[in-house]
């Protein structure tokens, strides 16, 4: 198996890159697409992001409010730590266990990873 990071910020192209490297045969492991799944209504995740910051930051569908949750936490260094604290290490799991399943000598496996060198934990 080769294994590739793929890291940038907003607008770096990595979607562009993952999108080429699926096409010629790669797994796209995508650290933002499992935050997404992770934070689905009825998941552990997203129960935990509401016990931490409130039912404001859900709809009525139970679905995350990300601009509702994005206010709480940018500007408060301490409000992010503790999302961070909940999403980063659930992510890190799935990655990794999607990785393993994954994990054939003859895989390409790209973990496409936003804040790859930021969040090296």
């Amino acid at each position: 198996m080769i294994l590739v990071g793929l890291t940038g910020g907003i607008g770096s192209g990595k979607t562009t890159v993952s999108t080429m490297l699926a096409a010629r045969g790669a797994v796209i492991i995508d650290a933002d697409q499992i935050t997404r799944e992770l934070q689905a209504p009825g998941t552990p995740v997203l129960a935990e992001i509401v016990s931490t910051f409130g039912v404001d930051v859900v709809d009525e569908h139970g679905a995350l409010v990300r601009p509702a949750l994005a206010a709480k936490v940018f500007g408060d260094p301490e409000a992010l730590a503790k999302l961070n604290k909940i999403v980063h290490p659930a992510v890190g799991r799935e990655m990794a266990a999607r990785l393993e399943a994954q994990r054939e000598p003859d895989n390409v496996d790209v973990l496409d990873i936003p804040l790859l060198v930021e969040n090296h934990r």
